[in-house]
Formats: structure tokens, C-alpha cells, sequence
């Protein structure tokens, strides 16, 4: 399956006082070209001032939602453990619609441990978080087979981690989008063991979008060559500067035969 390659934002809502600096730059992603607009869903900023101003990642989407016409949305990634997963289905839904069909579910594990101790949640172990994940998906997707109205499309499923006999075989039965981390090596290795577990379950390795920070425009073309087409830039409040933004666009335009739609 031949992909285009895509640019994320990821606009981090840490060290912003003002929501409108957020809502701001939203707009500035969208009218660069950039093709997702992703937030994190964490409740304190992880680096920088512990304590500085921070704002909650699904509340923020619908906010997103409405805002824009074109960009994908989503959370790269959703703590799989802070919501109910019928409950996080439905809200899955709902942003769906008043996107019109743009929304990415991202969800992960979690790993933040503030999180889970400021906010009442078991921490745990990461296997008991990521036995959690397990539970949760099969929910979450047959809760969206039965809300009504349906979705308005597919609502593409994003999963971050490398873990390699659990998260990996997560990603092979339930995501379309793949979220690596590491160095050209690891995700290579990562990438050829994720191929092995869509073999064991019947998914077409191919099938599943690889996704990976960017990592610059001079690294960028072997990540490529390795598989990667989705490439997410990280930015921070409050300022939420585009520099590199705009030169991982000019990248991308560079290698792709035609113009992103924006939606996949």
C-alpha cells in the first residue's frame, strides 16, 4: 500500500495561561498545511515548571473540532486507563461527528504517574496498564459498532508504544496507525516484529500507517525508506512557534507526488 507522507503537529497544552493561544494556533497549523493536529492527554506539563498551566485533552478536541475544516484531530495518545472505554467510545463518536468525519482515536497504556496519583487513578505496573489496554479495546470498538447514529466514517485507531509482545500485538489486531518511538534502528527492528504479528493474526502488515516524531528533514528520508510516512512535530506554549513545522512541510511536499487531501 503506497502512503503519502503525512505531517502532524503536536500541540503540547503545557505553559499556555491562555486557551486563546491554543485556539490560535490551531488556526496558524491549519492555514500552514499541516494535514493533524494532535494534543496529549495529560492533567501537568511534563517538563518546564511541574506546576505551570495546563489543559485537559478531550474537552480541548471538540474545542478543535469546531474550529477547523480541513486537519485530522486526535490525542497522540489518550491515557487508556483514565476513562470508562464505552464512555471514551462515545466521546470518540460525538467529536467524530462535529469534526465531520476528522477525528483520530490515539490511545496508549499511560506512563505519566502524576496523572494516576493526582487524579485517583491505580497506577500499577506497566504489564497491568497494558493488561488494561487489552481489556479496553475490544470495548471501545464494539461500543462504536453500536452507538446511533454511527460514526460518520471508520474512526481511524492510533496506538503509541513499542513494547514488542504486548503493544505490538495490540497494534497488529486493533490500530490503522502505528506511533513509534526511538532511533532509524529501533523502529526498524520494531517495525519487522509488528510485520510478524499481523502475519499471526491476519492483518496486512501494510495496513497499518507507521507514525514516528520528527526527526528533521536530514533523518526524515530513512525513516521513510524504513516505512514511516506519518511524522509529527512537537511544539510548546506559549508561543507554539512553526519554524520547524514549516520546514517539515517543505519536506513533504518535496517527496510527495501529489498534494495531501488532509484526510486518509
Amino acid at each position: 500500500m503506497s502512503r503519502p507522507v503525512r505531517i502532524g503537529v503536536q500541540l503540547q497544552p503545557q505553559h499556555a495561561p491562555d486557551y486563546g493561544l491554543i485556539r490560535d494556533a490551531v488556526l496558524r497549523c491549519e492555514d500552514a498545511g499541516v494535514d493533524i493536529v494532535f494534543n496529549w492527554d495529560h492533567f501537568y506539563p511534563l517538563y518546564g515548571d511541574p506546576d505551570g498551566a495546563h489543559f485537559e485533552c478531550w474537552t480541548m478536541l471538540g474545542a478543535f473540532a469546531e474550529q477547523t475544516e480541513r486537519v485530522e484531530i486526535g490525542a497522540l495518545v489518550t491515557g487508556g486507563g483514565y476513562r470508562n472505554p464505552d464512555l471514551l467510545a462515545d466521546m470518540a463518536r460525538t467529536v467524530d461527528h462535529i469534526s465531520g468525519g476528522r477525528l483520530i482515536l490515539g490511545i496508549g497504556s499511560g506512563w505519566f504517574q502524576r496523572d494516576y496519583d493526582e487524579y485517583g487513578y491505580e497506577f500499577g505496573t506497566a504489564g497491568g496498564r497494558l493488561d488494561l489496554l487489552k481489556e479496553y479495546l475490544p470495548r471501545i470498538t464494539a461500543r462504536l459498532e453500536k452507538l446511533n447514529p454511527a460514526p460518520t466514517r471508520h474512526i481511524p485507531i492510533l496506538i503509541g508504544g513499542g513494547g514488542e509482545k504486548k503493544t505490538l500485538r495490540l497494534v497488529a489486531e486493533y490500530a490503522d496507525i502505528w506511533h513509534s518511538f526511538g532511533e532509524l534502528d529501533v523502529f526498524t527492528h520494531k517495525s519487522n516484529v509488528l510485520a510478524e504479528h499481523c502475519a499471526a493474526v491476519g492483518t496486512p502488515a501494510d495496513k497499518i500507517e507507521r507514525s514516528v516524531a520528527w526527526p528533521g528533514a536530514e533523518v526524515a528520508p530513512g525513516y521513510l525508506a524504513a516505512g514511516a510516512t506519518l511524522f509529527t512535530v512537537g511544539i510548546n506554549g506559549p508561543d507554539y512557534d512553526l519554524t520547524e513545522v514549516r520546514a517539515a512541510l517543505a519536506w513533504r511536499d518535496e517527496v510527495n507526488p501529489e498534494p495531501v487531501s488532509g484526510i486518509a
